[in-house]
This record gives structure tokens, C-alpha cells and sequence, in this order.
């Protein structure tokens, strides 16, 4: 595992905070300090956006071939250091450490790799009629990104703001700074210049706060919940410059009644646990069909079997714990506040799991008997906890589907695919996956309504870091 660094990257070098005071990160498998990080202050992100300001204008005239180099080594140095990576994710987030190999570690891989290979082809201007319209970087990139897949998701920011030319300054979670202070490394050594990429560990009230806040800043680019996300927005409105944000869901995992209802029930169930639950686009609402119903429960309970919860270190571990104290004791509370509405469990609950008192975790849990206007059918719970819930027919399973203020995921199933696609194209979400359909690094992420606004990933990710110029001639 990397070392805990006492520095901030600021202007392409580790610099110390104007304050003293640390964050402590802490192993959520077993409770214990592996190391601090500065806490650091406005007056330190006002240093970082200022390199960063400093250093737009000749990263932004880089022309897309050198700076596919740069993206391209990126890519290469974080797959060189990929075990380093896994054990760092596994000691700060918890995830089982062949999640974090094949998961953690190899998607940010791809996704880097993506931009370095699209500017090979990617056109910055276009002739429109008498006009040529230029795709400029749009400045300044302010990135807070959150800890449940905190390399991905620096990546999924930091990747394609390079390569649309701007410069940026991160402002990790505090759960996973680790994480960041190892691809700040990587970053320096791709030989990124000075002041283009630059690192802020902090708080979100203080070192956050003050990166949405600042008048340098031109486009702040957010991951986490909903209600911080309003705040983001808000705070960004007010000084009219761009927001793009991913934030909460609620995804339902619609099952047809012709579909293969043993596959369906076993996907959804590895989705919603994969992660131990910390995945926002997780499929937690599974929608069935009446008279399947009590079926697609039991295959539940098979299938939930099989997730062991244990040391993340262990092999035989599927499921780590979550990430912090205050998370664990969310997720339990769900669970009973299921319970108390009528909610029936058929897997796990809200105790301990057995052997398990020290660390923060979890056990899986499926609910039955949920209906859709129970707290836990509604509200996202960010924990390893599914919802089934019966539907009528089919339009009664797109009107429970719809019936949230999310929309980020989702998933139908069906042994028609044409009936599948038909089911999909009416779901109000940003994202939905077609009999288990695999991850796409290249296609559009992102939510409707209250999950966010703008996408990432792809060509379209690479979009929001762009604005446009029309000259007339």
C-alpha cells in the first residue's frame, strides 16, 4: 500500500498545507489509523487554482497529439502500479481485494486509456456553412470526487478535462485520500507540466466549499449525494459558471415475465452487492411480476448465499465492510426502518454480522413484501440492502419504475430483446442495461432528474470540459 504522503501537489510539486491540522484515514476492516493527510485550507486551494490558472493557457495550446502522450503514459503508469492500487483501495475503502483488482483498479485503465485514444481522431473544429466552429477547453476544473470508487472516479474527471485542454484541481474524499495521493504520483510521473494537474486533500465544508466557491474556477465537476449536490449547484449558480454532477439513485431492476427469471435474480443480486452496496447506479428496486413473486424471492436467498462477508484481505471474502462508522450505522437503520414499516426479511437484518463486532459491517439484506412508498423503496441507502417489490403487468412495473425522483441506472429483462429495448426506451433514467448488458467505457454515465446533470465517460464526458467558439467569415 502507498504511503501517506503530509503534502498537497500544488504547481507539480508536493508542498506542505498552510495548516497543520490532518485527516486520519482509517481501515474500515479493522478500525485501526494507517495514516493522515493535511487538511488542507481555502488559502491552499486559492495556491492550487492559481497554478492551475497559470497554467491553463499553454496546456490548453498543447496540441491533442501531445496531449494524448501525456494521457496515454497516465494509462501505462496506472496499470504498472494496478497491485498497488488494489491493496491501497482495500485498506481505505474495504472493498474485497479481488474487487479492487478487477474493479478498482483495471476500469480507471480503460477509461484513461479511452482519452488518450480518441484524440487520435476527435475533431476540436468543424466548417458550418460560411462559419468554423472551435471546441475550446472550458478553464479551470474544480473536481470533488467521492470515496466508494475513488480512483474510477477521478479518472472518469480528470481524464477527459486533460484532454479537452484544461487544467484542474482535485479535492478527493477524505475517506480515500490514499487513493488520490497515489494517482497524483502517476500523474507526475506521465510528465503532466506543472500546475495542469494539482491536488487539495480537505474537508468538503472547507477545502470543498471553498473550491466551488472560487472565482478561478470555471467548471466544478461533482460525485456524491443529492443533497450536497444542491448545495454545489447552488453555490456554482450564483457565480453563473458550469456544474456537472452525478449524484443519488434508486435504479430498478425490472424483471419481464418471460425473461430468465434464475439469471435475472442472480445479476441484480451481484450488482447490488458488488461493493458492498456503495454503488449509486446499484439495481436496489427489483421489480416482479405477481405470480413469479415468491420464486424470484427464493432465488434471492440462494443467490444472497453466496456472498460471504469477511476480512477484505481474505480470498473467500466477498463482501468487505462499508466504509466508515457513520455509513454502517445509515445502512443499519435503513434495515429497521424497514422493519418497522412492514418490510419482511428474508436475508440478513441489522445485527452484526456474526464474528464481525470490530470493523464496519454490514449484513446483506433482501427485503420482501416492500411496497413502493416505504423509506426503503425510496430513499437511496447506499449499503448491500435489495427491495423486491411485486408489479401487475407491465405498464404497472414502468409506473413503479418511474416513480422516483432518481434516475441514474437501471435494468430490464426479457427473453424478446426487441421487448427489452421497448421497455428500456420508456424508463426515465440515464443508463439502463439489457439482459445484463456489459460495461461500456465509452458510453454516456450520467442521471435525470434529481441524479444529476451532465454525463460522463465517452465522447459525451469529454463534451462537458468543452465550450464553443463560431467565427463567421
Amino acid at each position: 500500500m502507498t504511503k501517506a504522503r503530509d503534502a498537497l501537489y500544488i504547481d507539480g510539486a508536493w508542498r506542505p498545507s498552510g495548516s497543520s491540522d490532518v485527516i486520519e484515514v482509517v481501515n474500515p476492516a479493522d478500525e485501526q489509523v494507517i495514516g493522515t493527510v493535511p487538511a488542507g485550507t481555502a488559502d491552499d486551494v486559492d495556491a492550487a487554482v492559481r497554478a492551475a490558472r497559470a497554467a491553463l493557457p499553454g496546456w490548453a495550446a498543447t496540441p491533442p497529439a501531445e496531449r494524448a502522450a501525456r494521457l496515454a503514459a497516465l494509462r501505462d503508469g496506472l496499470a504498472a502500479r494496478r497491485d498497488e492500487i488494489a491493496d491501497t483501495i482495500t485498506a481505505e475503502l474495504g472493498a474485497p481485494l479481488g474487487v479492487s483488482r478487477k474493479v478498482h483498479a483495471a476500469v480507471p485503465v480503460a477509461v484513461a486509456g479511452s482519452y488518450a485514444d480518441m484524440l487520435e481522431t476527435f475533431s476540436f473544429e468543424e466548417k458550418v456553412g460560411n462559419s468554423t466552429v472551435l471546441l475550446e477547453p472550458v478553464g479551470v476544473v474544480g473536481a470533488i470526487t467521492p470515496w466508494n470508487y475513488p480512483l474510477h472516479q477521478i479518472v472518469a474527471k480528470a481524464a477527459p478535462a486533460l484532454a479537452a485542454g484544461c487544467t484542474v484541481v482535485l479535492k478527493p474524499a477524505e475517506d480515500t485520500p490514499l487513493t488520490a495521493q497515489l494517482f497524483t504520483e502517476v500523474v507526475h510521473e506521465a510528465g503532466i507540466p506543472a500546475g495542469v494537474f494539482n491536488l487539495v486533500t480537505g474537508l468538503g465544508p472547507v477545502a470543498g466549499q471553498a473550491l466551488a466557491e472560487h472565482d478561478g474556477v470555471d467548471l466544478v465537476s461533482f460525485t456524491g449525494s443529492t443533497a450536497v449536490g444542491r448545495l454545489v449547484g447552488a453555490t456554482a449558480g450564483r457565480a453563473v459558471k458550469r456544474v456537472a454532477l452525478e449524484l443519488g439513485g434508486k435504479s430498478a431492476n425490472v424483471i419481464l415475465p418471460d425473461a430468465d427469471l434464475a439469471l435475472a435474480v442472480k445479476v441484480g443480486v451481484g450488482n447490488v452487492f458488488t461493493n458492498s452496496g456503495q454503488t449509486c447506479s446499484a439495481w436496489t428496486r427489483v421489480l416482479v411480476r405477481d405470480d413469479q413473486y415468491d420464486e424470484a424471492v427464493e432465488l434471492a436467498v440462494k443467490a444472497a448465499a453466496r456472498y460471504t462477508v469477511g476480512d477484505p484481505r481474505d480470498e473467500a471474502s466477498r463482501l468487505g465492510p462499508v466504509v466508515n462508522a457513520k455509513q454502517r450505522d445509515r445502512v443499519r437503520g435503513y434495515i429497521e426502518q424497514g422493519v418497522a414499516e412492514g418490510a419482511r426479511i428474508v436475508v440478513g437484518g441489522p445485527e452484526a454480522p456474526e464474528g464481525l463486532e470490530r470493523g464496519y459491517y454490514v449484513r446483506p439484506t433482501v427485503f420482501a413484501d416492500v411496497t413502493e412508498d416505504m423509506t426503503i423503496a425510496r430513499e437511496e441507502i447506499f449499503g448491500p440492502v435489495i427491495s423486491f417489490i411485486r408489479y401487475r403487468d407491465e405498464e404497472d412495473a414502468l409506473r413503479i419504475a418511474n416513480n422516483t425522483v432518481y434516475g441514474l441506472a437501471g435494468a430490464v429483462w426479457s427473453a424478446d430483446p426487441a421487448r427489452a429495448e421497448a421497455f428500456a426506451r420508456r424508463m426515465e433514467t440515464g443508463q439502463v442495461d439489457i439482459n445484463g448488458g456489459r460495461f461500456n467505457p465509452l458510453a454516456p454515465f450520467g442521471g435525470y432528474k434529481q441524479s444529476g446533470v451532465g454525463r460522463e465517460l465517452g465522447s459525451h464526458g469529454l463534451a462537458e470540459y468543452l465550450q464553443t467558439k463560431s467565427l463567421q467569415f
